[in-house]
């Protein structure tokens, strides 16, 4: 997969030195890659029954992730290897490795989610993400970031009991687009938003994240909303600084009544706001109803 994403980096016009930063490997190793015909790489790929047009779409979702942020590739990565084992994709490599596996279905149980109520909320993600495209001019509210939409799923408590869209909804001729299905565990940033804001409104169970600047701020006033304005990202503290200051605020006894989070940005950090609803159709009913107010002016 580094292969395969060292070329879609390098069509893209980057140096073997800014590509070798993005990878965390060397320039010789991205040297090697690039040199090399990628039938190797697709064929040990199609033994865990990915086809190359399917490989070739993570790389470009992981290129634009290594781009922006280390942690949200490995995530997708997690998200897209675990998928894989979830649906068995894995399992006649491994037996042929190891016979003693044959009666083996221990990843389909443990990354499957079918027949769970995270069908469900797959389904309702799906859906969401559909009606999403439909939003007339919505790419105008969408931040460089791109979008998402987290669903959590149960009393959730980490990442993987939040259903999302791995490597997020980007803008395609103008209009919003998923190139994977809803998975769980599939976006780590807006579930820590969800689950962080659920331990103030646990009735929410969705969010969306779009653009903020002056203009969006005016709409936000303008529908009534109350807003919680997350402070200062600290660049010292490891970690997602959107957190870290998220988490600072939500501890303050201060933090009043709040219905939508503001990230001014910061260092690096895209401003963003992020709207919530107690399902992910209404978090789609509530960007669409944004963007007509956004466009408006």
């Amino acid at each position: 997969m580094r292969q395969l994403i060292a070329k879609e980096l390098r069509s893209q016009g980057f140096s073997q030195n800014r590509i070798s930063s993005f990878l965390g490997v060397t320039q010789a190793s991205v040297s090697l890659y690039l040199a090399s015909d990628s039938g190797r790489s697709y064929s040990a790929l199609g033994a865990l029954s990915l086809p190359a047009d399917e490989a070739d779409r993570y790389a470009s979702l992981l290129a634009e992730d290594v781009k922006r942020n280390a942690v949200d590739a490995v995530g997708t990565l997690s998200t897209i290897w675990t998928g894989l084992l979830g649906r068995g994709a894995a399992c006649a490599r491994h037996r042929i490795l190891y016979p003693a596996l044959s009666d083996c279905d221990v990843c389909i149980r443990s990354f499957g989610r079918d027949g769970s109520a995270f069908t469900e909320a797959i389904s309702q993600v799906a859906e969401a993400v559909k009606r999403l495209g439909l939003v007339q001019d919505f790419v105008s509210v969408m931040p460089e970031v791109s979008v998402n939409i987290a669903l959590a799923v149960g009393e959730a408590k980490s990442a993987k009991d939040v259903v999302a869209v791995p490597g997020r909804i980007v803008k395609v001729k103008g209009r919003p687009k998923a190139f994977l299905p809803p998975e769980s565990g599939a976006s780590t940033h807006l579930s820590k938003v969800l689950l962080l804001v659920r331990t103030r409104r646990p009735e929410l169970r969705a969010c969306i994240n779009l653009r903020y600047d002056d203009r969006m701020a005016a709409v936000l006033k303008r529908l009534g909303m109350k807003p919680l304005r997350i402070g200062d990202h600290s660049p010292s503290t490891p970690g997602d600084p959107t957190i870290n200051a998220l988490e600072k605020i939500l501890r303050s006894e201060k933090t009043g009544s709040f219905d939508v989070l503001v990230d001014p940005g910061g260092n690096k950090i895209e401003p963003n706001v992020y709207f919530f609803a107690t399902d992910a159709g209404g978090v789609v009913d509530l960007a669409a109803k944004v963007t007509r107010a956004y466009l408006m002016g």
